[in-house]
């Protein structure tokens, strides 16, 4: 029985990863089940206003989530859970911003300019939400946000990678 709580102190005791948590399957997700991930996230309409370009998308979804995290920063005291939501903010915040980085160079002025509106819009909201003096009302907005599209991580994906083909269709990963 000793060996048993001896195992599970080890186990308590072991540092905590910061990447996503999987559960089963092998540690790199196949380039298919990534390729599915996409079709799915490619075939669901974006909010209103969401540029549907990649890069402007990028920009948008970089704007929405670094404008949340910008909005907790501002509360005096955040709860754990507030925490972790601003530390996961931040883990896409890079991945967006990753992706923006590699691909500038390969972006048309006029698709810069869109993305630039794009973020411009977005973080005027968000400067509107933080700009407010009570203290409560910042805290519901900021429990308001309800988070990004799954096509903002696999268009960041996109331009990180250079990939220029368009994404799979649901019908063409078998997908009904």
């Amino acid at each position: 029985m000793s060996a048993l709580f001896a195992l599970i102190a080890a186990l308590a005791v072991q540092p905590v990863n910061d990447g996503p948590i999987r559960t089963g399957g092998s540690a790199a997700e196949s380039a298919q089940a990534v390729r599915v991930r996409e079709a799915i996230a490619y075939s669901y309409a974006l909010p209103p206003g969401a540029p549907t370009d990649d890069y402007a998308l990028t920009a948008w979804c970089d704007a929405l989530v670094s404008g949340h995290v910008r909005l907790g920063e501002t509360l005096t005291d955040p709860s754990d859970l507030d925490q972790e939501i601003m530390r996961l903010g931040r883990l896409e915040a890079a991945d967006f911003q990753a992706g923006l980085n590699a691909a500038r160079g390969r972006q048309s002025p006029e698709s810069l300019a869109a993305a630039e509106a794009a973020a411009a819009e977005r973080t005027a909201l968000w400067d509107a939400a933080i700009a407010r003096e009570d203290e409560t009302s910042r805290s519901e907005v900021f429990g308001l946000f309800f988070g990004l599209p799954g096509r903002c991580e696999h268009a960041a994906r996109r331009l990180r990678d250079n990939i220029t083909t368009p994404p799979a269709t649901p019908e063409e990963v078998g997908l009904d």
